[in-house]
């Protein structure tokens, strides 16, 4: 076959189209070889990049003071795993969404970064929940106040600022399942009713037993309003004494004081286990008696646990946890000293919403020389003219202080009436002056100036007034208003992460002192991830 010179370069030549065709069909692959075996097989050192978030995790808990943590070994015995080691894993598993221990104990195996962490070490899931919930009781707080001091020692925060808030965690509890007080009360006298009613019965059918009883005899005891299972045991048993040396009892007798002591004993005693697990609390969750049944944000009723948590730079600084008291105002106290305790020193000041404007709170920023900048109720509703020049208000009414009278808009004295002792659940007690008017009956504007029957009362508090003040210059200063601003940029944005970025939306574990911890590490594993971000 001779080919000319032409063809040589012609591209639509039959032999050149055909390979063209094969070019194109020809599929390439990257070499892939399962049973390839490497002479020098990679470290996982080499496969982690080296800004990683589990580096970083890593090279913080190695600074943090952990020897409360150690000494909650003792010696002898078998080989236990690293403290250190755990701790480093469950915060990684945290900021991972990663919750439950078998989840954790699994990507200990499978996970290159959790392997890495551990140093190939493979607790089981025991293990894990053990040390999470065990080993790290009564130590999760100083570990936490051990990240606020690192973060003090490398400049990311300074307690100069100190913004707070709050928020209802929901427990780890049906909604349906809870004990109310009020129910617990109310069930609890219809057994001492019905207890009572059958000693008197008792007492009506045994003429003879109730003489040799003595002075103190069998109606009397039944008339006890109040009675406790110990004092029915006793009774039981005197009872059971008397009939015991007398003829044989009635059937009425005998059927009264079994139903006493097989069903109505053993419900009173329930009755005053709940009153004892409730403690004061209008509620509890049966799943997690440590919960309390608070409002949310959505207008639910449901078993939950008070969190507050103040921050700075967005870092976490400090976290309590509050299982009593359902407001703010009443749980910044003990939030404020824990602060102190974690980290030794008082923030410069403090600013937060209008659920924490009370007195006790100005009182106690006070006392330790801390910036006011705590809103009260009415501090929004004070910026507009309307409210300012309201004439019922009483902090318009004229007063006459040489007889301590105020007068309302149509003229009517309000003359002194009573001083009011008001003491709030942590035992801070205030005073309040009491005025009344001398007769409102017939007034134009009485619907205007007051609400309900009766004569117009006002509640004058000196101290209260004079703390408002200061909060309110203060906040309304040009400092105060970059700082109303920057509090929703820094106290919100913790909380979101948690709950959304981080999808705790509830808690996994049980019981306050469990869910303290599991906070605890929520709080050390936000931080790092704040570190990390400030490293990349």
């Amino acid at each position: 076959m001779t080919l000319n010179s032409d063809s040589l370069f012609d591209e639509t030549s039959p032999s050149r189209v055909q390979k063209r065709k094969k070019a194109k069909s020809k599929q390439v692959f990257k070499p892939y070889t399962q049973q390839q075996v490497m002479l020098l097989p990679p470290s996982l050192e080499e496969l982690i990049p080296e800004n990683h978030l589990v580096r970083v995790v890593n090279r913080t808990v190695d600074k943090l003071n952990i020897q409360p943590l150690l000494a909650t070994y003792q010696g002898d015995g078998a080989s236990a795993y690293h403290p250190l080691m755990l701790l480093k894993v469950l915060i990684y598993a945290y900021l991972t969404k990663t919750y439950s221990s078998r989840m954790i104990a699994k990507a200990l195996t499978e996970n290159i970064h959790f392997m890495w962490l551990s140093g190939m070490s493979s607790p089981d899931f025991r293990t894990i929940n053990n040390f999470r919930s065990s080993r790290l009781r009564g130590v999760i707080d100083q570990v936490f106040g051990s990240m606020v001091f690192f973060l003090l020692d490398h400049g990311y925060i300074d307690l100069q600022q100190y913004f707070v808030d709050g928020t209802k965690l929901r427990a780890d509890n049906n909604k349906h399942k809870v004990v109310w007080a009020k129910n617990t009360k109310r069930y609890k006298e219809k057994v001492q009713q019905k207890i009572n009613e059958l000693l008197v019965e008792i007492e009506h059918t045994n003429v003879e037993e109730q003489q040799r009883y003595g002075e103190r005899n069998l109606e009397e005891l039944g008339e006890q309003s109040s009675l406790t299972s110990d004092d029915v045991k006793e009774q039981v048993r005197r009872l059971n004494d008397i009939l015991q040396q007398a003829p044989p009892a009635p059937k009425r007798t005998a059927k009264a004081l079994s139903e006493i002591s097989t069903k109505l004993l053993p419900k009173l005693e329930y009755y005053e286990q709940q009153e004892k697990t409730l403690a004061g609390r209008n509620s509890y969750a049966k799943t997690d008696p440590g919960a309390t049944v608070f409002f949310t944000k959505d207008g639910q009723l449901l078993p939950s646990y008070n969190l507050l948590i103040g921050t700075q730079h967005q870092f976490l600084v400090n976290y309590s946890l509050h299982q009593r008291k359902a407001s703010e105002s009443d749980a910044f106290p003990p939030h404020l000293r824990r602060l102190y305790s974690l980290s030794g020193r008082h923030p410069a000041l403090v600013v937060g919403d209008s659920a924490f404007g009370s007195e006790e709170n100005y009182a106690l920023l006070s006392e330790h020389h801390i910036g006011n900048y705590l809103k009260y109720n009415t501090f929004h509703l004070e910026q507009k003219r309307k409210y300012r020049t309201d004439p019922y208000r009483k902090e318009n009414f004229p007063r006459d202080a040489t007889n301590d009278i105020y007068t309302c808009p149509q003229g009517r004295s309000l003359t002194f009436k009573q001083v009011k002792i008001i003491t709030t659940d942590n035992g801070y007690q205030t005073s309040a002056r009491i005025y009344q008017c001398v007769h409102c009956q017939g007034c134009p504007v009485a619907s205007h100036c007051k609400r309900g029957e009766g004569n117009r009362t006002i509640q004058i508090n000196p101290t209260l007034d004079a703390y408002r003040a200061q909060a309110r210059t203060n906040l309304n200063s040009q400092i105060g208003l970059a700082l109303r601003k920057q509090r929703g940029m820094d106290v919100e944005p913790p909380f979101g992460d948690i709950k959304f970025n981080q999808a705790y939306t509830r808690c996994r574990l049980r019981g306050e002192e469990k869910v303290n911890i599991e906070i605890g590490i929520l709080s050390i594993a936000h931080n790092i991830k704040k570190v990390a971000r400030w490293v990349t």
